[in-house]
């Protein structure tokens, strides 16, 4: 392939002028150099398949170990690292020397974030290099974005899914806190972080799984600590808003900054919600629906905070119509700035039309999905396509499916994108666009 690149490269150049050969030539080199930087790790992982053997037998081990003693994965890595080192197995530094840093660095932000956890491995330069954050700063500088979807369908355990090249792939356990196993608890992908909520009996959890670490590690706990929040994330921001606290029903909001690890006051919604939902839209953070803590009054009035001016607009009606009640929070999410719901009682898709502050009706959702009120369905936007994840059962166990669709002005046709024995109850789920 990048033989015929090269070919087309060399004709086209014949009557190009000098400035855009220079462009293609070093467009080509980036192209060539991130494939080579991508067949290098592929190499080391499947190409001495003895050695393979023996490292996920090591690897075996040294988890069956982490998991005994609670360990959360990130020793496990660092001496599967000096492993490779000493055995030789990954010893390429001549890679980059050959095409120099910068030039490395730019191949690896064109190259798939799906090959980074191989070139990790290939030695200790990438593996910093990784782990480090920079790729990941300077793919947002350069709007490079890939979408990874995260879903928990087994209590403690999650998945990751690349539509992009509809494989799997698996993440570490989280570390077994009770109140993980038996409560309800909220997720959010916020960076390059995966932050998960749980309430114990006297207190609130928080627990952090890092990209960039491979491992979860305890989280930054809220200013007002909370649960049954609406949340969104743009970024490498994200807010929450109402839930419960310790002292009821709550109208406070906070922004959490996942670089600095901290969260900081917002002012504080109209209306005092618990089980609402929260989207980014037009630059702007909203919450729709939920209920009061009057009687567990249903709220269709949905709220627009501004972060220029730090103000809250409260939206009459603008969740009339979507599920409530005993139910799960609205299933909604955003698509190039336009919302979408979920019907799950009418099992309908709709759109949110801006101008009218009405719902619109477009078609069906896949139906063969169960949920229980809406509690086990997940509904998501990753990046142009909106995602639905949903469990059947079958002989032998669970089955959960990925069903995807690009928003157009005809009636939605779900496409499945993956699929994978597991648990047939979507706990939780998150989109992470890095």
């Amino acid at each position: 392939m990048l033989g015929d690149q090269r070919m087309k490269f060399l004709l086209e150049s014949a009557s190009s002028s000098s400035e855009e050969v220079v462009s293609r030539s070093r467009k080509l080199a980036v192209e060539s150099s991130a494939v080579a930087v991508a067949v290098a790790a592929v190499g080391v992982r499947k190409g001495e398949e003895v050695e393979e053997e023996k490292v996920l037998n090591r690897r075996s081990k040294k988890n069956k170990v982490a998991g005994d003693s609670g360990n959360s994965g990130t020793e496990v890595w660092d001496s599967e690292m000096q492993d490779a080192d000493q055995n030789g197995e990954a010893n390429t530094s001549e890679l980059i020397g050959a095409i120099g840093r910068e030039l490395a660095i730019t191949c690896l932000l064109h190259t798939p974030r799906s090959y980074y956890g191989m070139i990790a491995c290939l030695n200790r330069s990438f593996c910093s290099l990784m782990r480090s954050g920079q790729l990941y700063r300077l793919r947002r500088e350069a709007h490079i974005v890939e979408h990874m979807i995260y879903c928990s369908c087994n209590v403690l355990e999650w998945d990751g899914f690349d539509p992009c090249r509809q494989r799997w792939f698996n993440i570490p356990s989280m570390p077994p806190i009770e109140c993980f196993t038996l409560a309800d608890k909220e997720s959010l992908a916020v960076g390059t972080n995966i932050l998960v909520f749980g309430k114990k009996v006297e207190a609130h959890v928080v627990l952090r799984y890092s990209l960039l670490s491979n491992s979860w590690t305890t989280g930054d706990m809220m200013n007002s600590p909370r649960c049954l929040f609406g949340s969104a994330s743009f970024g490498e921001k994200a807010i929450v808003a109402g839930g419960i606290g310790d002292n009821g029903t709550l109208s406070s909001a906070e922004l959490y900054d996942s670089e600095a690890k901290t969260w900081t006051t917002l002012p504080s919604m109209n209306r005092a919600r618990k089980m609402c939902s929260g989207f980014f839209m037009d630059g702007k953070f909203y919450v729709i629906g939920g209920k009061a803590d009057n009687h567990n009054e249903i709220l269709n009035c949905g709220e627009e905070f501004d972060l220029e001016k730090g103000t809250w607009r409260l939206i009459p009606d603008m969740a009339s119509g979507l599920n409530g009640g005993s139910g799960a929070p609205p299933l909604v999410a955003v698509v190039n700035n336009e919302l979408y719901a979920a019907d799950y009682a009418e099992k309908e898709v709709r759109r949110y039309d801006k101008v009218n502050n009405a719902w619109i009706t477009l078609g069906s959702l896949p139906e063969k999905y169960t949920s229980v009120n809406g509690w086990g369905l997940a509904f998501r936007g990753c990046g142009d396509k909106l995602i639905v994840i949903g469990g059947m059962s079958a002989p032998g166990g669970g089955v959960i499916e990925i069903c995807s669709w690009i928003p157009n002005n005809g009636q939605p046709d779900w496409k499945i994108i993956g699929s994978r024995r597991s648990g047939s109850f979507v706990y939780n789920c998150a989109v992470m666009g890095c």
